[in-house]
């Protein structure tokens, strides 16, 4: 496919448009990567070259690309220039209530799960409060450390009242979806969850783990997860590599009739799972 010229999109910024030049210019670049379908790792005109196409100081053109730089669409390198980056992995906060294997698996991304400890173990007083159990019952512990494209993506311990899942530890969780086992073996669909999201910096093991710098923060989330009885099954914590992950919000409306408060669309979902 032949390569479209960035100079056929000189005369796209308008300088008498109240917009800011760098704003406009980032639509420019972004509109000139997608019709062009660069890869990762395609260099950019430089910063000279951009400066003389669209007739704009350098100070804009930097600032432009610390934009794009910080929103993770490129990659720059001293003494080398500015490149396409590697796309970030997409995940909804809400959406239909389906798990991360689910959700990569629809972006042709299935991953694969390397488990780090599945066992029976004690709650201790944090778990037992989540999941609504006496302090010292027993849970099933899943931690998994999950790959995207052989990359490590996301480190997740899942606590489970072992009551209710007796012989998942015996499952091989590698390659499938522990939301499907739970809903198709045993009878456990869940049907609603309370998120909690934050940044937050590794520690040396998750560093370890997740291929990472010191310096990389990892997105924080945990979960609460329910049965229609209104009992909660699942209790997680999952760190997220910020450097390749990042989370789609999606808004809705709602007004109240009486006491009841009534979607205003018919598409309600829920916040998804690393599960």
């Amino acid at each position: 496919m032949e390569t479209k010229s960035i100079d056929r999109y000189v005369n796209d910024i308008d300088k008498r448009s109240p917009i800011p030049y760098y704003v406009q210019l980032k639509g420019v670049l972004l509109d000139y990567f997608e019709v062009n379908h660069f890869s990762e790792g395609t260099q950019l005109p430089g910063e000279h070259e951009l400066c003389n196409i669209f007739d704009l100081s350098r100070t804009v053109i930097r600032q432009t690309l610390s934009v794009l730089e910080h929103e993770g669409r490129i990659v720059r390198r001293k003494g080398k220039g500015a490149f396409i980056a590697k796309r970030k992995i997409t995940e909804s906060l809400v959406q239909k209530l389906t798990g991360f294997h689910q959700d990569m698996s629809a972006k042709d991304a299935p991953p694969v799960s390397k488990v780090m400890d599945i066992s029976i173990i004690e709650s201790n007083e944090v778990v037992a409060d989540k999941l609504k159990i006496a302090h010292g019952t027993k849970v099933l512990h899943i931690e998994r450390l999950r790959f995207v494209n052989d990359e490590p993506i996301v480190l997740v311990s899942t606590f489970l009242p072992y009551n209710l899942c007796k012989g998942v530890e015996n499952e091989d969780l590698t390659k499938q979806s522990l939301y499907e086992l739970l809903e198709s073996k045993y009878n456990l669909v869940i049907v609603r969850g309370e998120r909690i999201i934050e940044a937050v910096m590794p520690t040396k093991i998750q560093c370890k783990l997740l291929d990472i710098g010191s310096n990389v923060p990892l997105i924080k989330l945990e979960s609460t997860s329910y049965l229609d009885s209104g009992a909660p099954l699942e209790y997680y914590f999952a760190y997220h590599r910020a450097d390749k992950s990042r989370f789609k919000v999606e808004l809705v409306r709602i007004e109240e009739k009486g006491n009841i408060k009534m979607p205003l669309t018919n598409d309600i979902s829920q916040i998804p799972e690393s599960n």
